[in-house]
């Protein structure tokens, strides 16, 4: 079982400015935001660059999402503290990141039964009349959860690191063929894959 690069899709984490934060100033003065009070107490803003969201309480506390990596991160929460230098917000200290979740997705490289490994395996969640995919929680140290569909692509979720997430991968594919889940990718299927991924590289 031949494991794709495997990418992370975002990574929410959590901060403090340490400093009261007036909202109605930022939803007043700074662009790309939104705030209703009366629906919830957070504010919401977006940067593009690079991207990302925050949403802002008026403690100072900060929840980070859509980076894709720590540096992105770093970069995003400089931008934050220049914004709010801009409505004259001095922010004196450098944010301590705290990471609570990384999103991954991936390939297995198989061709997957979900009925079968909603059979063979506990932990499982699987509705196919409501969703495609099939929710499998792994009982390790990374505490993951993943979402595995049947042509053997797989999201993980749940991690709070990019270590954690290659070692929720490689315990996956453990259990997957300690359980004795076949493989149903025929020679055609592979064909197919590299012939549809030679054509996209070539649209490039």
């Amino acid at each position: 079982m031949a494991l794709a690069k495997t990418k992370i899709v975002n990574i929410v984490i959590s901060t403090s400015l340490d400093h009261k934060i007036p909202l109605e100033r930022l939803i007043m003065d700074l662009p790309n935001t939104e705030y209703n009070p009366e629906q919830f107490p957070g504010l919401i803003m977006k940067i593009r660059e690079p991207k990302a969201s925050f949403l802002i309480f008026s403690s100072g506390k900060v929840v980070c999402t859509g980076t894709k990596s720590l540096d992105e991160v770093e970069l995003a929460l400089e931008k934050l503290v220049e914004y709010m230098a801009k409505v004259d917000i001095t922010i004196t200290i450098k944010p301590k990141v705290r990471v609570e979740n990384v999103v991954a997705s991936s390939d297995i490289d198989m061709k997957l039964d979900l009925n079968e490994l909603a059979i063979k395996l506990s932990n499982v969640e699987y509705e196919p009349e409501q969703f495609p995919g099939l929710v499998f929680k792994i009982r390790d140290e990374t505490n993951a959860t993943f979402l595995i569909f049947g042509n053997g692509k797989i999201v993980c979720t749940g991690t709070k690191s990019d270590k954690d997430v290659h070692i929720a991968i490689k315990n996956l594919l453990v259990i997957l063929k300690s359980a004795g889940i076949k493989n149903y990718k025929t020679k055609e299927d592979s064909e197919i894959e590299e012939k549809k991924l030679l054509e996209k590289k070539n649209k490039k």
